[in-house]
């Protein structure tokens, strides 16, 4: 069983706020299957994105905080021209353009922590 988009953005939120970081979910998408989206701003101009990462082609072991998104991984969304808050922005726009029904969670962290199991896309 699936755990829903709306369960875990909220896990997601509680798990970062936990952990001494802010978060806030900056668009509300689909409650049961909207693809969730990760802008991590490290307050000091870094600035990350990870969205949903392609299906697994192998059987490779998931990362063992997998778990924790339902084994939902994300993977590192390269920002062009340079890693920007507004380069994050745009490649949002294009995302929510292409499937309205994503999520976004902002996430402010000093050591710019996704919260997120990531995999190289």
């Amino acid at each position: 069983m699936r755990l829903t988009s709306d369960f875990v953005v909220s896990a997601l939120v509680r798990r970062v706020q936990g952990e001494g970081a802010y978060a806030t979910v900056a668009r509300h998408g689909d409650d049961t299957a909207g693809a969730i989206f990760v802008l991590v701003d490290g307050l000091d101009g870094q600035v990350a994105l990870y969205g949903p990462a392609p299906p697994q082609m192998d059987d490779a072991p998931l990362p063992a905080d997998a778990a924790l998104t339902g084994n939902r991984l994300f993977a590192p969304i390269p920002l062009e021209p340079e890693p920007t808050r507004a380069a994050a922005e745009d490649a949002l726009q294009r995302q929510m353009r292409f499937d309205p029904d994503v999520w976004v969670v902002d996430i402010e962290d000093r050591k710019m922590r996704a919260f997120v199991p990531t995999v190289d896309a």
